[in-house]
């Protein structure tokens, strides 16, 4: 199962990516979480010990020069398309719970000239990790969805949009579709977050008649408390763990 979870910053998709991170490893599957979020705090959510000390993949300087052919952060006009990247995620991906986690970092769009190097390196990866892996692979990925390409949007088997009741976060889901669609992503769900009432839920599914909701997480105060006197988020709610645990149910079936 190859998961990409997208969606407005602040809507809770990086919640949603640890919780089934979480999820999967308890039913005993392998799971490889990857953060290509430049706002990086799946580390964090999860509990890795110092997440901030977790370096991405486009600031390996040494590695980028080593697999690419050329110095990671200096322009440079040839550099190898298909560089070498099997055995990146044994070699910098870093573990906690039985969860192995690796940072992406920050894509830069063309005419960044010395990033080049970085993002085809960071591209090659995903492509191995989606389309080579035997495992689970969950990516929490920011709304523009930067990382991925045409040549790995086939291997994704769901594109998980978190969206909550408010009309910028639905314009922004509305944008994620779109781009999905152009590099070839039809496999689209979505996962209503803060919910306060059935008039939320509903206002949800009026928005989004195209493609269906996997679950619809609670708005729970725990969760805020938790993350704010600095205890793990993940078992604070029961109600958005027994949420979660439907969700994962949904992905079984579909």
């Amino acid at each position: 199962m190859k998961l990409a979870i997208s969606g407005k910053g602040g809507v809770g998709k990086t919640l949603l990516a640890a919780l089934l991170a979480t999820k999967y490893t308890e039913e005993g599957f392998t799971v490889l979480a990857i953060d290509a979020d430049p706002d990086a705090n799946l580390a964090a959510t999860l509990g890795f010990p110092n997440p901030e000390g977790i370096v991405p993949i486009v600031d390996m300087k040494d590695l980028v020069e080593e697999r690419t052919g050329t110095g990671g952060g200096k322009a440079a006009p040839y550099f190898k398309l298909n560089p070498r990247v099997d055995d990146i995620p044994e070699k910098y991906a870093v573990k906690h719970n039985n969860i192995r986690l690796m940072r992406m970092g920050r894509v830069k769009q063309g005419g960044s000239g010395c990033y080049c190097a970085e993002n085809t390196l960071v591209r090659a990866l995903l492509a191995h990790l989606l389309l080579a892996r035997n495992e689970i692979v969950i990516l929490d990925t920011a709304a523009g969805i930067e990382h991925l390409g045409r040549g790995t949007a086939t291997a994704v088997n769901k594109l998980i949009i978190v969206v909550e009741p408010g009309r910028r976060s639905i314009e922004t889901a509305h944008e994620i579709v779109k781009l999905a669609h152009d590099i070839g992503i039809t496999k689209i769900a979505a996962v209503g977050n803060k919910i306060r009432s059935e008039s939320d839920k509903e206002y949800l599914i009026s928005h989004f008649a195209d493609f269906p909701f996997l679950g619809f997480i609670p708005y729970d105060q725990k969760i805020i408390e938790a993350d704010q006197s600095g205890r793990s988020v993940l078992d604070a709610s029961p109600a958005v763990t027994a949420e979660v645990e439907k969700i994962y149910q949904a992905l079984k079936i579909k």
